[in-house]
């Protein structure tokens, strides 16, 4: 499986990712293709993509931030194609996903997962996420 950085917008990936995001979860808006350039040309959005056999075959999308305590990495809408799964490409995404936070640096990865998403809790903890006991809060603007 070969999984690289996607930087340049191109009809093929937009629906290649407009395929992919509604196995995130029930009510994902779609993305548009504005937003989809915007993330495309934003510097601290990395959007991945992991293709085999000339197919798209999952994605993950990796925000980085700098504040006091050091740079950090959040990984975002990790999903493998529900016909793929099973198959160890959600540990490649997610150890490439880690590798990418070392080679800029980041002091720490951060994650969160439903807790219905069993089989991709039982990953995270064997690649070794430690599970953080905290209260995670969310206020809506729109």
């Amino acid at each position: 499986m070969k999984i690289w950085e996607l930087k340049t917008f191109q009809q093929e990936t937009y629906r290649a990712v407009l395929a992919l995001t509604p196995q995130l979860g029930e009510g994902i808006p779609l993305l548009t293709e504005e937003h989809f350039k915007q993330i495309l040309e934003s510097q601290n959005s990395h959007l991945f993509l992991a293709e085999k056999d000339e197919e798209i075959v999952g994605m993950f999308t990796v925000g980085t931030y700098v504040i006091p305590t050091g740079k950090r990495v959040w990984i975002e809408d990790v999903v493998v194609d529900q016909k793929h799964t099973g198959k160890g490409y959600g540990k490649q995404l997610i150890l490439e996903a880690i590798r990418f936070a070392e080679s800029i640096g980041a002091v720490s990865v951060e994650l969160t997962s439903r807790p219905s998403r069993v089989a991709a809790n039982k990953l995270y903890q064997r690649v070794g996420f430690v599970k953080q006991e905290t209260n995670k809060y969310r206020y809506i603007l729109k």
